[in-house]
């Protein structure tokens, strides 16, 4: 495995919940990850962020290790999720939320 699969492996394992996106949840890079935020805060789980912007390896080493070619990406408890688009229909349909509990997310404190 890789440097950075490892890297990428590392932080996808020890958070219940990350977001690997563009900027900050606080100063999001594009409308994708500023909607992936709304969706994760509006759910109110407690989530870790990575802004692929500031390292170029994390940014296209992320995409080999979903084999999914976007950012933002959701991974749950280890599990690629996906991106916006598919955090968008889950949380309108109310799977991401009972995902979130099925897997015993924590919730985000205040």
């Amino acid at each position: 495995m890789s440097d950075t699969n490892q890297r990428i492996s590392d932080i996808v394992g020890g958070n219940d919940v990350v977001l690997f996106m563009k900027g900050t949840p606080l100063f999001p890079q594009c409308g994708f990850s500023s909607r992936a935020v709304a969706i994760l805060d509006h759910c109110g789980v407690a989530y870790d962020s990575v802004d692929v912007l500031q390292d170029m390896e994390i940014r296209q080493g992320i995409k080999a290790y979903s084999d999914w070619p976007t950012i933002p990406q959701l991974y749950v408890k280890g599990e690629f999720v996906g991106g916006s688009d598919i955090m968008m229909e889950m949380f309108e349909a109310g799977e991401l939320q009972t995902m979130m509990d099925e897997k015993q997310v924590s919730k985000a404190t205040s």
